[in-house]
């Protein structure tokens, strides 16, 4: 079989009778069953739940499916004896079914990787696939993937974000009006199954970042080196530009590391002062030095921080963020006054260090997608003496380390979440000087109202307060935006309580 496998590198091939096991009915699940089935395969979808909606569609693509527990290997999935193993990006290296397919020698593929051996479904006008960009990192994927894509269409090419970003690949690769680049947002789940490919499948993008790394995931992947080196297969076979944060040297070890195609440059970026082969800052310009003829003696001007200040893109992690996305589009021939200009038009996502309100001297910000300690810091060095609503699903993380650092500026904290006895006794421990408020669990719909008036009393005159809560949403809200919503709801209401 592993000779079929290797042959099915082209949405041409013939993937015919191919018998696939598709783990997972979300909308990554339900992509891959469709484009298999496409493609003439015979494919045995399984999942512990599904939306009506998925679950009806299923067999009308021409699928099978079987809904129930995966705590271990059904016998439908045994009986089926599948030639691959597909899975959605929900499943950990430890999932019974994986370990199963592991052991019996079934190839382990995530949607990625079908959707990099179909890339040639729709050709450029050139004759061939888009190029693929990859962006991954603890924090700040899901904005430099928008700002690359934007920074792309500014200079003419037709370019897609997807991936983890909500877009799943495939769906990208089969849109019949086709793209010049695939700008792709990569969990460190999905990147752990690229490892897992075989050479047929695995990808060449033509540029790839790692923005950050930080701890978390470690209960998916079992340990932080687990972790680390799932987020290393980025850059695995990039064929130009290699880009890192040099703020972190832990991404330059990892281009250090990576099997590139030769000719393949390490482009890096910070806040500073540039190298030859580097995007960074001198004197408030934001500047190129990597892909310009005369990078040694001058750099190419991009933007300055105080047009992002304009935009309300001038926080620091944002400003990086810029930085990366900007060498990926650099890398693919963008010019710098297109970067310009499309940055002047270019506003975050809702929950992204986004401000709610200003009343009273008070400045309320709601950056619940800070999930991680990472996205936290970032957020309180943006905004240092801010109230810091902190906590939630801890996903296996200890915030002693944030609470030691960045956590000792804020003016004062209000701890959230079920799991919240961790978070007290790092500021005890750490922190003791800073006043820590608790809010105890109750109705979902009544902890951002306590919150918001345990803060409202905590400032006297101007302040700032920042929800970020350096942890998952799912112990108390139906995801990060909800949490956010009901910040920004409880809020609004506080104003109108409290009147002009």
């Amino acid at each position: 079989m592993s000779t079929r496998l290797d042959s099915l590198t082209s949405w041409h091939a013939d993937w015919s009778g191919l018998r696939v096991a598709v783990l997972g009915l979300s909308m990554t699940g339900f992509s891959a069953a469709d484009t298999l089935t496409e493609l003439g395969a015979d494919v045995l979808v399984l999942s512990e739940e599904a939306s009506e909606e998925y679950a009806r569609l299923v067999p009308v693509i021409g699928a099978r499916l079987e809904l129930g527990s995966l705590s271990e290997v059904p016998a439908a999935l045994s009986d089926f004896a599948p030639d691959v193993v597909l899975a959605s990006p929900g499943f950990a290296p430890s999932h019974p079914v994986i370990r199963w397919a592991q052991q019996n020698d079934i190839a382990l593929w995530g949607d990625v990787e079908l959707a990099w051996r179909v890339r040639d479904k729709v050709l450029r006008a050139d004759g061939t696939p888009a190029e693929w960009v990859l962006i991954t990192g603890t924090n700040g994927k899901t904005t430099t993937t928008q700002l690359a894509a934007t920074l792309l269409q500014a200079g003419g090419l037709r370019a897609a974000p997807c991936g983890n970003i909500g877009v799943p690949v495939l769906d990208a690769v089969r849109d019949p009006g086709g793209f010049d680049v695939l700008v792709v947002e990569l969990s460190s789940h999905q990147l752990w199954y690229i490892g897992q490919s075989a050479a047929a499948g695995q990808l060449v993008p033509h540029a790839a970042v790692c923005l950050n790394l930080a701890d978390d995931h470690l209960v998916w992947h079992g340990s932080a080196d687990a972790y680390r080196e799932a987020k290393s297969f980025v850059y695995r076979h990039t064929k130009l530009a290699c880009v890192y944060n040099k703020a972190d040297a832990a991404t330059l070890r990892m281009v250090e590391e990576a099997d590139v195609i030769e000719g393949a440059r390490a482009i890096g970026f910070d806040l500073g002062t540039p190298g030859p082969s580097d995007l960074g800052v001198v004197d408030g310009i934001v500047v190129d030095r990597a892909f310009h003829d005369d990078r040694r003696h001058s750099a190419l001007e991009l933007t300055t921080v105080a047009e992002l200040r304009s935009v309300g893109l001038d926080a620091p992690h944002i400003v990086q963020n810029i930085l990366a996305a900007s060498a990926l589009a650099r890398s693919l021939g963008v010019a710098p006054s297109d970067i310009h200009d499309a940055l002047q038009g270019f506003a975050l996502d809702a929950h992204r260090i986004q401000v709610i309100a200003e009343h009273r001297g008070v400045r309320w910000i709601d950056d619940s997608k800070a999930t991680n300690p990472h996205a936290a810091a970032s957020s309180l060095r943006a905004y240092p003496g801010a109230v810091w609503v902190v906590g939630g699903d801890l996903k296996g993380v200890d915030l002693a380390a944030l609470v030691a650092d960045a956590g000792r500026t804020a003016a004062a904290a209000i701890v959230i979440g079920v799991e919240r006895a961790p978070v007290l006794a790092a500021f005890e421990r750490h922190a003791s000087q800073v006043p820590v408020f608790e809010v105890v669990p109750g109705e979902t719909g009544e902890v951002m109202d306590r919150v918001v008036e345990l803060a409202a009393g905590i400032i006297d005159g101007e302040g700032t307060v920042l929800l970020a809560p350096a942890a998952a949403s799912f112990d108390q809200f139906s995801s990060y935006a909800d949490r956010g919503e009901r910040f920004a709801q409880a809020v609004r209401g506080w104003i109108e309580r409290s009147g002009t």
